[in-house]
């Protein structure tokens, strides 16, 4: 039997979806059922405990009850410092919130993003500066790894049913 929308893991709990960057965080939400992620913009790096402070801030005010942040591992799957600082980051966040915080390796999503992105109708301005001035690229790679997150727990709630 095929069942909507609720689940031991994410009925009526909203996700957060992080994409660490040294210069902007790109932040992605889920709906209200925790099924489908969408871009939901980026704030400026101001160092960590301004960041983490920030993202508390965004987990109150939008009920958000699990996180997910990217884990930025080397394509030969080596953890290097910067994957280091983002389970770091994750668990601050965790404690901070009182929330759950995961991580999720992220390979692969910044450049899924920006393909995605070259596809896309440009207005104004062009080309990849832009889009990186704007943040699209950093939203839409939270969200990649928000959707991720999402499809991986649906697949673990109903492992036969795909």
């Amino acid at each position: 039997m095929l069942s909507c929308g609720t689940s031991r893991y994410n009925a009526q709990v909203r996700y957060l979806g992080v994409d660490l960057g040294s210069r902007r965080i790109g932040l992605a939400l889920s709906d209200s059922e925790g099924q489908i992620a969408f871009p939901a913009g980026t704030i400026k790096s101001r160092g960590r405990k301004r960041d983490l402070q920030a993202l508390r801030e965004l987990i109150t005010e939008r009920g958000i009850g699990r996180a997910v942040v990217g884990l930025p591992i080397h394509m030969d799957g080596r953890h290097g410092p910067e994957a280091e600082a983002a389970r770091r980051f994750a668990s601050d966040l965790a404690a901070g919130s009182g929330i759950p915080v995961d991580t999720l390796d992220e390979r692969w999503t910044s450049q899924e993003a920006e393909r995605l992105l070259e596809n896309a109708p440009k207005k104004g301005k062009r080309g990849k500066a832009a889009r990186r001035e704007q943040g699209a690229v950093d939203e839409l790679a939270a969200s990649i790894i928000l959707r991720t997150y999402l499809d991986r727990r649906a697949d673990e709630e109903s492992p036969g049913e795909r």
